[in-house]
């Protein structure tokens, strides 16, 4: 074999490497996002059925629900819940407020992520309504309450007794961020 032959065969095998790295590095987040559904690993919740809302409620017991809140030290809000912590009903339609204040002198687009403890109770803990869900503007100084609607699954193990729903809210990525300066110019005096 002459030396130009393996150097072009060397330098395809490198680029079928180079491609494959692209396509796993390409479907890494997908397939991250399928393995924490299914573990139930990184906090991630459920998401709330039919079947879950029918299955009715659990009386007989009662699981505390406390919230915890941060924000990343870039962002200029306040944010926390109204109250600490309740005791719910597993089945039980839940609704709790969380509050939002932008202490800046300029409207801000922030993301909530939130996670649930112990991280594999989280798959029984489905939530129906969130402001995390969406991006969420606030205009300079505006303070807002914001809803969360949840149901903690009836066939959640009894070892389960306190989850904690936990909140941290971080500056959007630049374009939404541009957007919400956008609208502020565009809004009448």
């Amino acid at each position: 074999m002459s030396v130009a032959f393996r150097n072009n065969r060397l330098a395809m095998r490198l680029g079928a490497v180079a491609l494959a790295m692209f396509g796993f590095g390409y479907a890494l987040v997908p397939l991250y996002d399928v393995f924490c559904d299914i573990t139930g690993l990184n906090g991630k919740t459920g998401v709330a059925t039919a079947a879950d809302i029918a299955a009715g409620v659990d009386e007989r017991r009662l699981v505390t629900v406390e919230f915890d809140s941060n924000v990343n030290g870039a962002l200029p809000w306040k944010f926390g819940p109204v109250q600490k912590s309740v005791r719910v009903h597993p089945g039980q339609i839940t609704e709790v407020l969380f509050y939002a204040e932008n202490t800046s002198d300029r409207a801000v687009v922030g993301q909530a992520v939130p996670s649930v403890a112990p991280t594999p109770a989280s798959v029984w803990f489905n939530k129906t309504e969130c402001f995390c869900f969406t991006q969420q503007t606030l205009a300079p100084g505006e303070r807002r309450e914001m809803p969360v609607r949840f149901i903690v699954a009836p066939d959640m193990p009894d070892k389960y007794t306190t989850l904690t729903l936990s909140y941290t809210f971080f500056e959007a990525p630049a374009q939404a961020a541009s957007a919400a300066r956008t609208a502020d110019a565009t809004e009448p005096s």
